[in-house]
């Protein structure tokens, strides 16, 4: 709980330190957090594994983690992303939409 608040927290305000706090800098802040969260999704953490070593194609079971934001990281849905932004950085605008560049293993309803 406290590693994903924290590694989801530091990078929310390196964002906002670099593109700043208007409304374009918590946009862009927001887009690169969710490609990040595409890209590490792609990754098993191996305390997950339930056999080493890992075959190319296995996707871990689902599990539910410490708390709401480790949860919503883990989650397939990219949706789910676009909460914890929503979290951190503020509500999205009515016709924001995520499609991330990593798309092959992740969905959206």
């Amino acid at each position: 709980a406290v590693v994903s608040t924290q590694s989801t927290g530091k990078f929310t305000r390196y964002g906002l330190e670099h593109w700043g706090t208007d409304t374009s800098g918590v946009e862009k802040t927001r887009r690169f957090m969710l490609e990040w969260m595409s890209f590490l999704y792609r990754y098993i953490p191996v305390g997950v594994l339930e056999v080493l070593p890992q075959k190319i194609n296995e996707r871990p079971p689902y599990y539910h983690g410490r708390d709401e934001t480790e949860t919503l990281m883990c989650s397939g849905n990219c949706e789910d992303w676009v909460k914890l932004s929503e979290l951190l950085l503020g509500k999205v605008p009515d016709d924001y939409n995520f499609i991330p560049k990593h798309a092959a293993n992740s969905y959206s309803k």
